[in-house]
Formats: structure tokens, C-alpha cells, sequence
């Protein structure tokens, strides 16, 4: 394999068209974080202006396709390469993807998010399949890019995160196609699906690095592990996939809330095995405990609206979309931003309250609707999120955009 030279400086000058040596194009988590954060603004933002009577929408297909779209393939999936691809570099010791490859794959994401909105060309939903084929050809590229440095540093433990991208793409290709064939009840299955088997990525990311960070963060004399928790939850968390998905397209008798629960309970006991009250005091800590812990409860509330009428499904699953997944987002973004520019871990309290801002909007968005009111708890929550990732733009762009602080490369 090709060993990586972290320790060669860059240059004083950077020429402009030498991407490879622009800070933003050296590690895929620079572009897809910035990238990822300016999407939660703007698309939601722009879904408040449409859920507030202040933005038409124009597109054929219901401007909440487009919202759950962006939100799921777009956003999560932009972290979910940035990411993979910057951490892999670490796991293997083999280069990530970096200069013009990075900048083409960028292209192509950025491509797929305008494409929604090209004009009526004469070719019925001409913009959908423009979205299909560079949403495609991204997360085709993003896979390759995973599976070189995988499959040449013989990583096979984490040849795990190929299929579980490759579901991602599958069902994101499937979910464009529903809503061209104006099938928008199965679109919304399979979306729903997207953010379960998000979960089963994120149980598996946090029992590799939340025990760790913990661990580390604290000064702890050893890691807490859960090594046969892990396993039956990557078991269970398929299993419970699987039957959610057939349960919503093929078998509408069957009640997947069982399954569901099962794996809630399992993500539940490994969070209060993790916890040790020391992460209040380190907000990159305690962001990621409550995040995670946020996932055990999304989960149960899915469940249990399967069997009651006072948990609405979609309320429930925002409990996972926004706390889960979203905090986690956010919270990982931060400190993976910090350590690969060699910055130390400690934040500004600002940040503190934009982790805070996303659990309250989680709260908001899951359990407030019968108490103030469907309308009223979207906009907040949408208000909340906004303000949160206002601030990690202040905080990251020039984290992002600017060099190491040790003048490495990375």
C-alpha cells in the first residue's frame, strides 16, 4: 500500500491551479462538512419559508419528497462520505481520495442538488432524472473511493460500511424512482428505511469511537467495551431493517414495532453502559452521549407508534432524524474538524449551545406537536436547527478552509 507522508509540509505559495494543494480539497471531510453544513441551513430554511407561506414551491414532486430527500441523501449522506473517507485513511493507512478526484466527486453532489430545480425542459421530470444520474455517479464514486482503500490495505473489518453505503445508494435511486412514478406512499417507506439503516451506520461508527473518546477525553485508564452488544446490536439492527422494509412494501399486516424495540432496548442498555457523568462537563462529549442516547429513544417511540394512537409515526422518527442523527452530525463534525487541522479539543461555549439548540429541536419537533401544536413545533424546531448550524458555520469555515495549524497536510 501506499504509505501517507503526513509530516510533509505544504508549500508557502499555492498556485490556483493547484487544487491538490488547496487546504479544502486535501481530506474529504473539508468539503463534505462545509458542504453538509451549508445545506442545513438552506434547506431548511427555505422548508420554514415554505411551511411559514413565505416561498412557493413549483417543483412537480411535494416539496416534503424534496425536504426528507435533502435531508437524508443529501445532508446525512455528505457526512456520512466525508467522513468514511477521512477516517479510512486513518483505519488503513492508505491515502484518501484528495485534489481534482475530491473536487470532481464534490462537483457532482453539488450537481444533484441543483438539478431539482432546473426549468421545465419538455421532457417530463427531466430534473429527477438529472438528480438520479449524478446523485448515481456520486455515491458510485464515493463507494469505489472506499473500496480502493479497503480492499489494498485488506481492512476487513471494515468492509462492513460498503454495503451498508451501497444500501444507501440503492434506496436513494429507489426512492427517485417512486416519486417519478408518483408512488409517494412506497417513496416515504423507503426513505424511512434510508434512516434506519443510517442507524445501523451510526451504532456501528459510535461503539468504534464514542468508549474511545470517552476514554480519552476523561483520562480514563481504560475504554468501556461491549464487544457481544455490538454484535447482536448489528444483528438485531439488520433483522429490524429487513422486516420494517418488507413490512412497508410488501406485507402492510405485519407490525415491525417489535423489532424496532428490540433493537431501542439494546441501543438503551449499551448508551447507560457508556455513560459516566465526567462527560457533562466536555460539551464534544456529553453532545455524542446524548446524541447516541437520543437514538435508543427515537427507536422505542417508532415502536411503540406502531401500537398507539398518541405517537404519530413521522413525529417519532424526527426523534432519530434530528436528535440522533442530526446532533450527532453535528457534534462529530465539530471534533473531527478540530483534530484533522491538528487543532486542540476544546471548543467555544457557542458551540456548547448549538448541540444544545438541535436536542431541544429534536424535542420540539418529536414530542411537542399534540401540546403547542403540529405548525407551531415544526417551525421552532426548524428555527432551533437553523440557529444551531448558523454557528458551526461561524466556528468551522475557517477551519475548514484554512491549513493545518501544524502546517502538515491533511
Amino acid at each position: 500500500m501506499r504509505p501517507i507522508n503526513l509530516t510533509e509540509p505544504l508549500p508557502e505559495k499555492v498556485r490556483l491551479y493547484h487544487v491538490k494543494q488547496w487546504p479544502l480539497w486535501m481530506l474529504a471531510f473539508r468539503p463534505y462538512f462545509l458542504a453538509a453544513g451549508l445545506l442545513a441551513v438552506f434547506s431548511v430554511g427555505y422548508w420554514l419559508l415554505i411551511l411559514t407561506g413565505h416561498a412557493s414551491w413549483s417543483l412537480t414532486m411535494p416539496a416534503t419528497l424534496w425536504h426528507a430527500h435533502e435531508m437524508m441523501f443529501g445532508f446525512a449522506g455528505a457526512v456520512a462520505v466525508g467522513f468514511l473517507l477521512t477516517a479510512a485513511q486513518t483505519w488503513t493507512g492508505v491515502a484518501s481520495i484528495s485534489g481534482n478526484k475530491l473536487l470532481l466527486l464534490t462537483i457532482l453532489w453539488l450537481a444533484a442538488r441543483g438539478a431539482f430545480f432546473i426549468a421545465n425542459t419538455g421532457v417530463a421530470h427531466f430534473n429527477l432524472y438529472a438528480v438520479i444520474f449524478c446523485q448515481l455517479l456520486w455515491w458510485l464514486g464515493a463507494i469505489m473511493a472506499l473500496a480502493n482503500m479497503l480492499l489494498k490495505a485488506n481492512s476487513k473489518n471494515n468492509y462492513q460500511f460498503l454495503p451498508i453505503l451501497g444500501a444507501l445508494c440503492t434506496l436513494n435511486i429507489i426512492y427517485l424512482w417512486l416519486v417519478i412514478e408518483q408512488n409517494m406512499l412506497l417513496a416515504f417507506a423507503v426513505v424511512d428505511t434510508a434512516v434506519l439503516v443510517m442507524t445501523l451506520l451510526i451504532g456501528v461508527v459510535a461503539g468504534r469511537v464514542l468508549p474511545f473518546f470517552t476514554a480519552r477525553g476523561l483520562g480514563l485508564a481504560e475504554q468501556v467495551s461491549t464487544p457481544g452488544l455490538d454484535k447482536g446490536l448489528l444483528y438485531s439492527s439488520l433483522f429490524a431493517i429487513i422486516v420494517y422494509f418488507i413490512s412497508q412494501l410488501f406485507m402492510p399486516n405485519v407490525k415491525p414495532g417489535w423489532a424496532l424495540a428490540v433493537v431501542a432496548v439494546l441501543h438503551l442498555t449499551r448508551s447507560f453502559l457508556w455513560w459516566n457523568k465526567q462527560v457533562l462537563k466536555v460539551p464534544l462529549l456529553w453532545s455524542l452521549h446524548f446524541s447516541y442516547l437520543a437514538l435508543g429513544v427515537g427507536l422505542a417511540l417508532v415502536a411503540l407508534s406502531f401500537y398507539s394512537s398518541v405517537i404519530l409515526f413521522k413525529d417519532a422518527l424526527h426523534m432519530i432524524t434530528i436528535g440522533a442523527i442530526g446532533m450527532m452530525i453535528l457534534a462529530m463534525m465539530t471534533r473531527v474538524s478540530h483534530g484533522h487541522t491538528g487543532r486542540p479539543l476544546t471548543i467555544p461555549s457557542f458551540m456548547a449551545v448549538a448541540f444544545a439548540l438541535v436536542l431541544v429541536a429534536a424535542i420540539v419537533r418529536s414530542l411537542l406537536p399534540f401540546v403547542i401544536g403540529p405548525h407551531i413545533a415544526w417551525q421552532l424546531s426548524a428555527v432551533l436547527w437553523l440557529i444551531a448550524f448558523l454557528l458551526f458555520l461561524i466556528h468551522c469555515i475557517p477551519i475548514l478552509t484554512r491549513r493545518r495549524v501544524d502546517g502538515r497536510r491533511g
